[in-house]
């Protein structure tokens, strides 16, 4: 049995893709457990209008005061709940695609004997600004663990981007493949940035001034390594970016070089000649 989990808040004031995000892991899930926290809009009955029985909604109140550490809390409670073997994870702002999806069914069914096997890797896609523009610096994880064995003390960790094990938070033992996620958490109408760069305020208390000076600027910052994406976006996705083709979206800023941004291409470098990435940030460890 394959469990599917996610938590949001506020989807509909955040614009995200949420319904997208969970019809993308639903068709290789028995169940998907959604911890929808008490919301100041129609969140829940967004969700619900999915109106399928494999759908397990969990109605919660998130307590803001853990700021970040609340994605970490709510995704555990989601994740306890879940009764599978497997359980395959989608944050709100992603999207899986449909091959992926399939790939990932099948990597499960492939590998559950392996003990060693706690967890799957997703490859990802993360757009800047547009749904034609995909950041592809160091600064942005390339993999992560998006599908995780159930019952082997597998915890969400800090602000819930990855997982670790057990007490100790040990990393999770991981597995690539070629699953990809399309990751939309900037690419959303300039409306909803603005609410995003509000809410990140109580979230990030650290980055508030940072999220108040992007709030006040109205435009995302140019970084190097942008790239255009010309494939096709995920099914479960199509219809919900071609809804928001007349909204405005947040502007690049204007190319700007900083010298700081020679790390970036001096990796990128060293990754096309070698494949290694290096300095990259793993919550895993690959197996």
């Amino acid at each position: 049995m394959i469990s599917g989990f996610t938590i949001v808040r506020n989807a509909v004031r955040l614009d995200y893709p949420i319904v997208p995000a969970i019809r993308s892991i639903l068709d290789i899930c028995d169940e998907v457990v959604v911890n929808v926290g008490k919301s100041d809009d129609d969140t829940r009955d967004l969700v619900s209008a999915i109106d399928d029985p494999r759908l397990r909604i969990l109605d919660t109140v998130w307590d803001v005061s853990q700021h970040s550490r609340m994605l970490a809390i709510e995704t555990q409670r989601a994740l306890d709940a879940c009764r599978g073997r497997w359980g395959v994870y989608i944050q709100a702002d992603e999207v899986l695609h449909e091959a992926g999806a399939r790939i990932l069914q099948e990597r499960v069914a492939e590998w559950d004997r392996d003990a060693r096997v706690e967890g799957l890797l997703v490859r990802y896609r993360h757009f800047w600004g547009n749904f034609d523009t995909v950041a592809t610096a160091r600064r942005y994880y390339r993999r992560e663990v998006r599908c995780v064995r159930l019952g082997r003390g597998v915890r969400s960790f800090q602000d819930a981007q990855g997982f670790r094990v057990g007490s100790e938070l040990r990393k999770i033992r991981a597995r690539q493949t070629d699953a990809e996620v399309f990751h939309y958490g900037w690419a959303r109408p300039a409306w909803a940035i603005g609410e995003k760069h509000e809410v990140s305020k109580t979230i990030f208390p650290r980055g508030r001034d940072r999220s108040a000076a992007a709030q006040a600027r109205g435009t995302l910052g140019w970084m190097p390594l942008l790239r255009r994406f010309a494939g096709a976006h995920p099914r479960a996705v199509q219809e919900w970016i071609a809804a928001r083709a007349n909204e405005a979206m947040v502007p690049l800023e204007p190319r700007r070089f900083r010298l700081g941004f020679l790390r970036y291409y001096l990796s990128d470098w060293i990754e096309r000649l070698t494949g290694a990435r290096v300095f990259e940030f793993r919550n895993y460890v690959e197996v």
